[in-house]
């Protein structure tokens, strides 16, 4: 009866996640349409659809476990963080600032916008390379905890649950495009956020409320600190903060992420979808490390892996219809940011490195190869989750955990700086790359050969604060490139004459008119403003395809 009631219940839901893409593929005609919805996106598709990919089941089963059962209730500081720095001040920072930019630059993904802000095709087709090999391991991550909570469910193999989801995935992106992405975002986001607020509650009930649950963790000791699993920094301070900073300051250099902002639709829902995403992210970030710090109620010791806590805490504590709603909230995690990390890898891969190397690939071809590489994105990552589940093979699972690094510390600093200041070379991007690959690779290495490693070099400083985790390397990875661009960038950021006139356009709406279109937003517009505010598209999807055959920028600045 009870795998009846799950049954039904994902059947449904994945019938509405199918139609929805049914539904929206006629805005998925052009490539523009497809990739980016025609930046028609409002402040709650945007804002959901971001939160969405930031939080899948990695962070639900994996990290809520891990991190709450190595920090306890201080675990909630890394929600803390990603809601104020990596979905507040990130949207603050970035979102207008690369809405605009992009916009002026008619660049679809981030490897494209390095190449056209610097002027180096090369860069592109580097930023390219580094997306498709770093996000596939970061793709087949998001399959981690689900075999464990389906077993739990249904008691059937893990593959089969991978395959399930995956074609499901496949099915609304390779239809819908980035439209039905964003939709099938919002209702998943929904999902989510009432899903973690009832198991929060119904897990603290399960072991007699609030502040009863805080007073069995409170006899729980880390060594000799008695109550470490309660106090306000919880036993390992270095390390919460390493995790606080990679989860929530490397958000700002994932192309996954960051191009939520190219697609947005206007100014006002820039703010608006700001405020949104900071409470989604609040509320499900929050909810999931909170609900981790209580996981030493319920196991003895994490011999089982980090991935079986939360479901041993849920299988105690959750009746049959409540168990149904999680199994909903972690397929829904995991598929929002899987639709998007593939749209991302996918659109990369065609128009930045393929279409880099043959220019007169016509927008037909274009279509075919993206919705191509949407599907092979899902099936490889799909077969390296399920190798790795039946092989054990520990170099999959290192390889997911430098991905994020990698990624973040090759284009954070780069691209955030590139934003607001002329003089960032393309010398120091190049840096930035070169470093943040060879660091990450650098720690792979290290960690795989750890056994054979002499005694001195493991109890060395260096390695037990940089390369004894790979949260560490790639937090440090991320910080470095905050000194590495602004020093190259002082050595080589001479510019040509034409170079510096193409910048002083692009930065011209930034630096000349920055309050008066804030105060445009607010409804009061002159004839000088309008070619710099953010604009609602009217062009439809046909439009935009018509544009592209013809050659035409699809893009909403008016000259």
């Amino acid at each position: 009866m009870d795998v009846a009631l799950y049954i039904i219940v994902l059947l449904v839901y994945f019938a509405v996640m199918i139609f929805i893409g049914v539904k929206n593929q006629r805005s998925a005609k052009s490539v523009h349409g497809y990739v980016l919805g025609g930046r028609s996106v409002g402040p709650w598709l945007s804002a959901f659809a971001y939160g969405t990919s930031y939080f899948s089941a990695v962070i639900f089963i994996g990290y809520a476990g891990q991190f709450g059962w190595n920090f306890g209730i201080a675990a909630t500081w890394i929600g803390i963080g990603n809601a104020v720095l990596g979905s507040l001040l990130a949207w603050a920072v970035l979102g207008r600032r690369t809405r605009v930019m992009t916009q002026q630059l008619d660049s679809a993904t981030m490897p494209d916008y390095f190449g056209k802000r610097f002027s180096d095709d090369k860069l592109k087709i580097a930023a390219s390379v580094i997306i498709f090999i770093f996000l596939i391991p970061y793709t087949a991550s998001l399959y981690k905890g689900l075999g464990s909570l389906f077993a739990m469910a249904f008691d059937i193999p893990y593959w089969v649950c991978i395959l399930i989801m995956a074609a499901v995935t496949a099915v609304y992106v390779l239809i819908g495009g980035y439209m039905a992405t964003v939709w099938n975002d919002f209702i998943q986001g929904i999902i989510m956020l009432f899903g973690i607020v009832i198991i929060v509650v119904a897990v603290l009930m399960s072991r007699g409320g609030l502040m009863e649950a805080l007073t069995q963790l409170s006899q729980i000791s880390s060594g000799d600190m008695q109550g470490a699993y309660t106090s306000f920094f919880g036993p390992d301070l270095y390390g919460l903060i390493m995790v606080v900073i990679l989860t929530s300051l490397g958000t700002w250099g994932l192309p996954q992420m960051v191009q939520k902002f190219y697609a947005i639709k206007s100014e006002g829902a820039i703010k608006k979808g700001m405020i949104i995403s900071t409470v989604f992210a609040l509320v499900v970030a929050g909810g999931c490390y909170f609900l981790g710090g209580f996981g030493r109620l319920f196991m003895e010791d994490a011999s089982a892996g980090y991935d079986s806590i939360i479901p041993a805490m849920l299988s105690e504590s959750l009746p049959v219809v409540l168990i149904a709603l999680v199994l909903i909230l972690v397929v829904s995690a995991s598929m929002s940011t899987l639709s998007s990390l593939v749209m991302s890898s996918s659109s990369t891969l065609t128009l930045d490195l393929i279409k880099g190397v043959k220019k007169d690939l016509k927008p037909k071809s274009q279509m075919f190869l993206i919705r191509l590489f949407v599907a092979m994105f899902i099936v490889i990552s799909a077969v390296i989750a399920i190798v790795y589940d039946a092989y054990g093979l520990s170099f999959i699972a290192q390889m997911m955990g430098v991905s994020w690094g990698a990624l973040a510390g090759a284009f954070l600093a780069p691209y955030l700086f590139s934003l607001y200041w002329k003089k960032t070379s393309r010398a120091s991007c190049w840096a930035c790359f070169a470093f943040g690959v060879a660091t990450s690779i650098a720690a792979l290495v290290i960690s795989l050969c750890s056994a054979s490693l002499p005694a001195s070099f493991i109890d060395s400083f260096i390695y037990k604060y940089f390369f004894g985790s790979s949260i560490y390397v790639g937090a440090w990875t991320m910080l470095a490139g905050f000194v590495i661009v602004p020093v190259v960038s002082l050595f080589t950021g001479k510019q040509k004459t034409e170079e510096k006139n193409k910048l002083d356009k692009l930065f011209k709406p930034f630096e000349e008119l920055t309050e008066a279109v804030e105060t445009a937003a607010d409804g009061y517009l002159t004839k000088e403003l309008e070619p710099y505010v953010l604009r609602e598209p009217s062009e439809s999807a046909e439009q935009f395809e018509d544009d592209e055959k013809e050659g035409e920028s699809p893009a909403n600045i008016e000259r």
